[in-house]
């Protein structure tokens, strides 16, 4: 008897737990004027963060582009300098590949720019037309 009586009111609670799981869940209330006040200020700061985040990354990019024309200039006075032919087209090679990498980064860099420091990838998402692409720079020959 004593297992009778244990038994029925475990069952009743299992099946009162199945049931509440198997229910589904109201919808939470839609947000009140002040929540919805609130996020409009939250995604301003986040545009501004942006912003801020953008001009920082500007001006770290045209640091290392201003040093890498630097090393640019540099190698192409050392290629001029080469008599061997063969050391000279080795030289000559990097030279164009790197003149192509630094074009290739001005345009990003232009390209970026043209964006603004609002317009990251998130509001490219969300409705807003992309740039189109550039096109490589030409290569020196």
């Amino acid at each position: 008897m004593n297992r009778k009586s244990f038994l029925l009111p475990a069952v009743f609670a299992l099946a009162s737990l199945a049931y509440a799981q198997s229910t589904p869940s109201q919808a939470p209330p839609p947000n009140p004027p002040a929540a919805a006040a609130h996020d409009q200020m939250g995604d301003e700061h986040h545009h501004h963060q942006m912003a801020d985040m953008h001009k920082h990354h500007m001006a770290a990019m045209k640091a290392d582009l201003d040093k890498m024309k630097a090393s640019l200039d540099q190698m192409k006075a050392n290629a001029a300098k080469i008599s061997e032919p063969a050391e000279k087209a080795r030289w000559q090679a990097n030279v164009d590949l790197w003149t192509v990498m630094v074009g290739h980064m001005e345009q990003m860099m232009k390209h970026m720019d043209s964006m603004g420091g609002g317009m990251g990838m998130m509001e490219m998402h969300h409705g807003s037309k992309p740039a189109p692409p550039t096109p490589p720079p030409a290569e020196p020959k």
